[in-house]
């Protein structure tokens, strides 16, 4: 069985709670690096799935 859990490191509380979890050696920690939209490009980016676009083209769809 697995649950997650959001802690909201702000406080020493969550931070004292965070570390003790870390120390326990049937919890596994797993903290995204960014975002989801930019973990989610990051994984299409690796799997070939986007195509290439020029600055110019870009900046054309950006702005229109």
């Amino acid at each position: 069985m697995e649950i997650t859990i959001k802690i909201d490191k702000r406080s020493k509380q969550a931070k004292a709670f965070y570390e003790y979890l870390k120390t326990l050696p049937f919890v596994e920690i797993v903290e995204p690096r960014y975002n989801k939209d930019t973990e989610k490009a990051i994984k299409e980016a690796k799997s070939g799935k986007v195509t290439k676009i020029t600055l110019e083209d870009f900046r054309k769809e950006l702005y229109s």
